[in-house]
């Protein structure tokens, strides 16, 4: 289970190294102002970045705001 739980670990900051990624290719240098101009919770996006926290929810928001699909993003990772 130990083995599962790190590579759900290893996905879950793939996902976050992705989402920084793509707001940094839309000119944010900062996550605080990304999530300001975007009415999203600072902490919670931050939380997103570092891995934290992911809900579907807060993810298709974000994807959304980048104009991606599910499909668009995960068929990378």
């Amino acid at each position: 289970m130990e083995n599962l739980d790190k590579i759900i670990d290893s996905k879950i900051k793939e996902i976050s190294n992705k989402l920084k990624e793509l707001r940094i290719s839309k000119g944010y240098t900062s996550y605080e102002t990304f999530a300001f101009e975007n009415e999203l919770n600072r902490v919670q996006y931050w939380r997103i970045e570092s891995g934290h926290n992911i809900t579907l929810k807060t993810l298709i928001k974000v994807l959304k705001i980048h104009e991606k699909s599910l499909e668009e993003f995960f068929k990378d990772l």
